[in-house]
């Protein structure tokens, strides 16, 4: 695999698989301390529920990282329908259940297509979006709802070009997404579920690509480290 696509004198562009249950910000505190670089940065969170790719950067490499965030992203995964939680993933407990019965796949094809496309989202509650000063995911953890947060949560203009569903395995709905920077794969899910008069719930997430970089290019954490970690000198 190659995990180090440009290397150069003032920095680095790294590629790494994001395991389960990190965040973004561990892989980069992980790899600063590992392999002792002076200054690192991500280009796109990933939920600590995902995994897939994450693309690094260092030295003066991060002055680009703006310019890789800006990049399309491709997403697969799993949702569910029939159950909701606050999060819209499995981070907190499920909080309703509802009849699946009545769904058909004509129906959930026709809400695919409603949110295809340039449309308006609304981040989820569990998020980093700043409101007054204060991440969402701070308000929602002191039990605050979308509904009570002062000002309202402020809807953004994504865009959404391919947007694939699989329903062999309902009530799950494997996914291919593809869409542009700022887009929320839980608000899609959350959408999709209310286009439904219905729940939805992500189940599982996964980046697979970032413009050009591809997973298929990405490196284990400890795959880099090993390869990356400098020598230490010996003491006599």
């Amino acid at each position: 695999m190659i995990t180090v696509i440009k290397v150069m004198e003032e920095g680095q562009l790294i590629l790494i698989d994001k395991p389960l249950t990190w965040t973004s910000f561990d892989v980069v505190k992980k790899l600063k301390f590992a392999c002792k670089f002076k200054k690192i940065g991500h280009a796109g969170t990933l939920d600590p529920l995902a995994t897939g790719l994450l693309i690094l950067c260092t030295g003066k490499m991060t002055k680009q990282i703006d310019s890789y965030q800006a990049q399309e992203k491709e997403y697969t995964g799993t949702l569910v329908l029939g159950k909701t939680t606050p999060s819209v993933d499995l981070e907190t407990e499920f909080d309703a259940e509802y009849d699946i019965s009545a769904i058909t796949p004509d129906a959930i094809q026709a809400a695919v297509a409603q949110l295809t496309g340039v449309i308006d989202q609304i981040p989820p509650i569990y998020s980093a979006v700043r409101v007054n000063g204060e991440r969402l995911y701070e308000k929602a953890r002191r039990g605050e709802t979308a509904d009570k947060v002062e000002g309202g949560i402020k809807s953004r203009t994504i865009t959404v070009s391919t947007f694939e569903v699989h329903s062999e395995r309902f009530p799950e709905i494997d996914f291919r997404i593809v869409c542009s920077k700022g887009t929320y794969i839980r608000s899609l899910v959350r959408d999709l579920g209310l286009l439904l008069q219905n729940g939805a719930y992500l189940k599982t997430l996964r980046r697979t690509r970032i413009g050009d970089f591809r997973i298929e290019d990405a490196e284990t954490i400890d795959g880099f480290i090993s390869k990356n970690r400098p020598v230490e000198p010996l003491h006599s």
